[in-house]
């Protein structure tokens, strides 16, 4: 037997990775200040596992209802098994039917969900429009990807099957995964008159997690919808909105080597601060300390630019040995930028500044 949270389970033939707990927990977290904010949970679990996210659900984030689903009739003994206690006081139900069946069927019969969960392995693409279906509006839909090379560009033929979206490779690629999903569900959403709105991104141990909230109307525009531009030649980046498509070039104006341009992925805002406060607030009360100093540094990051400048990409276009990066932090606020740590890579920042300009700082300190 296992725990994590208040859970107690067995895995069985199922796939499970602790390592990856941290989503786990932001997720029971959101779910939990969800059902504070409204008053009710119901969740959909399309893709069950052996049940453990399904159990937190219920244990830690007082679930009213839960519907545990996996296509794999196999995991039927151990999926009854850990969810034995919440079967028995009508709390929950298990299923074994492919993902999208489940997710319309919910939409035929007008059974829709608070929290749809959505986790599966490799891209999920296949889901990303179909799961708006069994969602209430104003619920929550979460969705994990593991395919890290198509959505960080080393396979842009194949992001532009799944995605309908060309990402390129550069040093701020798992910000990209994770703003290709976001942008795909935003467009399905507007396909159907409605909009998605980002409550948390999160990239940890190769796997990408976006939390998001559905609403009643269209979110998506040219401001927040567009092309991330980056130039191998200075390493700058820029975003690029659709009327400027054909019209790309950078301030270096290197002949050889023009901006390289991913999308369209979405360009807005990573998380949404305000919910996160609640569920930095909630963390701090369970004694989760350590969730909320990453809650922190997400909040820190919210509306920051849609790229990341790692240290090392400092270093050597300036030719320097950087400084410690707090330090460079603090530079760049006494210059009247925004910059942060970020929780995408511990050797980053985020920050409105140019690459120039902290190259130009880390120098000076030096």
């Amino acid at each position: 037997m296992l725990s994590e949270g208040k859970a107690v389970f067995e895995v069985g033939q199922a796939f499970y990775r602790p390592e990856t707990r941290v989503a786990r927990d932001l997720g029971v977290l959101a779910a939990a200040v969800y059902k504070g904010d409204r008053g009710s949970l119901r969740v959909l679990d399309a893709m069950s596992g052996c049940g453990v996210r399904a159990l937190r659900y219920g244990l830690e984030a007082d679930a009213d209802w839960i519907w545990a689903n996996d296509a794999n009739v196999e995991l039927q003994p151990v999926l009854e098994a850990n969810l034995q206690g919440l079967i028995q006081s009508g709390r929950a139900k298990i299923s074994h039917q492919e993902a999208n069946k489940l997710l319309f069927d919910c939409y035929y019969r007008e059974d829709f969900y608070d929290l749809v969960d959505v986790d599966g392995f490799g891209s999920p693409a296949p889901f990303l429009g179909s799961a708006l279906w069994a969602t209430k509006m104003g619920g929550l839909l979460y969705f994990t990807s593991t395919d890290g090379r198509t959505a960080t560009g080393h396979l842009p033929d194949i992001s532009l099957r799944v995605y309908a979206a060309y990402a390129r490779c550069h040093p701020s690629a798992h910000e990209q995964a994770l703003r290709l999903m976001i942008g795909n569900v935003q467009y399905h959403a507007a396909t159907r008159g409605f909009g998605v709105e980002p409550i948390f991104s999160l990239f940890t141990r190769g796997t990408y997690r976006v939390m998001l909230r559905l609403l009643s109307s269209p979110c998506l525009t040219q401001k927040n919808y567009g092309f991330l531009g980056y130039c191998h030649a200075c390493g700058e980046y820029k975003t690029v909105s659709w009327r400027s498509l054909g019209r790309v070039s950078c301030a270096c104006q290197n002949s050889q080597k023009s901006p390289v341009l991913s999308g369209p992925i979405w360009l807005g805002k990573f998380h949404e601060p305000l919910f996160l406060e609640k569920m930095l607030s909630l963390a701090k009360q369970w004694g989760w300390f350590e969730r909320a100093e990453l809650l922190s540094v997400m909040q820190a990051e919210a509306f920051l630019p849609p790229y990341f400048y790692l240290l090392g990409e400092i270093g050597k276009r300036g030719k320097i040995n950087v400084p410690p990066r707090n330090n460079l932090i603090k530079a760049l606020v006494a210059q009247g930028y925004q910059a942060t740590p970020t929780h995408l890579n511990p050797q980053a920042i985020k920050t409105n500044a140019s690459l120039a300009a902290c190259i130009e700082l880390a120098q000076w300190l030096l």
